[in-house]
């Protein structure tokens, strides 16, 4: 199988999600394409990337028909041809591309950044309330996180379906950290609310930050967030990312009052 890790290229944006990236380990994911360029079809989704030395020649547009293909071709997994797309980073030869294929625009996926703080801010978590670390393969914490991030994130087209398998892909991942997920715990022990960190590279992403629903609005958001950046000053990162979503917006309020600032965007495609 081709190794996906070296279709990353430094500035641009991954080519690929880390969902897409578990689903293709797991075997769950069709892989069509070599070193020169890969398209991955998943749960009814194109992502595709073509190296930087073979950019021009026709290879998208050929493995774009390649997997649009009924049983995404020639590949390993059948399944219908894929009717939504992801362009990273928004590139010009992706919005070509689907408009080769008449393909349109229907969701954004905003990435923000801001600079780490020189002083870590104090949460200032509700008395009575406690603010602690995920313990890795700890069944209870595991438990307990995926109810609320199925709440919080109902509905939520991704991170609302993560399963148990998949947050175990992730605790396996090189880059997780349970220091890197803290958990809101309210003053009788129940869940509340957690802050997801990744931190690859010289960047600290809010990886998810979700609340329990019927606690949502009661300014958590904002706990959770200077919990996160506390934990991510004083490590020499240069800034701190996340990725929302274009239309929610309490979440974008919420992050800019947080210093954060639009770095790059991500566009959904469906077929026409």
């Amino acid at each position: 199988m081709v190794d996906l890790s070296r279709f990353v290229v430094p500035g641009e944006a991954p080519p690929f999600s880390d969902q897409t990236l578990v689903d293709v380990r797991a075997g769950r994911a069709t892989v069509l394409g070599d070193e020169r360029g890969v398209a991955v079809v998943r749960d009814g989704e194109l992502e595709l990337v073509v190296a930087q030395e073979a950019r021009g020649h026709g290879l998208g547009t050929a493995l774009a028909r390649q997997a649009l293909a009924p049983g995404g071709g020639a590949a390993p997994v059948d399944g219908p041809a894929p009717r939504l797309a992801w362009a990273h980073g928004d590139h010009p030869a992706a919005r070509a591309l689907a408009a080769r294929f008449g393909w349109t625009a229907v969701r954004t996926l905003l990435q923000l950044r801001a600079p780490i703080a020189s002083v870590a801010p104090d949460p200032a978590v509700p008395a009575g309330w406690s603010l602690s670390s995920f313990r890795t393969g700890d069944p209870a914490d595991e438990a307990d996180w995926l109810a609320l991030n199925a709440a919080a994130f109902a509905h939520h087209p991704e991170q609302g379906r993560m399963t148990l398998d998949d947050l175990r892909a992730r605790e396996a991942d090189d880059w997780f950290s349970g220091d890197d997920l803290l958990l809101l715990r309210d003053d009788s022990g129940q869940l509340a609310g957690s802050c997801w960190l990744k931190v690859e590279g010289d960047t600290g992403e809010f990886y998810a930050v979700a609340v329990r629903p019927d606690l949502q609005g009661r300014g958590l958001g904002g706990v959770l967030m200077r919990a996160g950046t506390a934990r991510l000053t004083g490590r020499g990162l240069s800034a701190a990312a996340l990725y929302v979503e274009g239309d929610n917006a309490p979440a974008l309020a919420l992050y800019r009052r947080s210093g954060f600032e639009q770095h790059a965007i991500d566009v959904q495609y469906a077929a026409g």
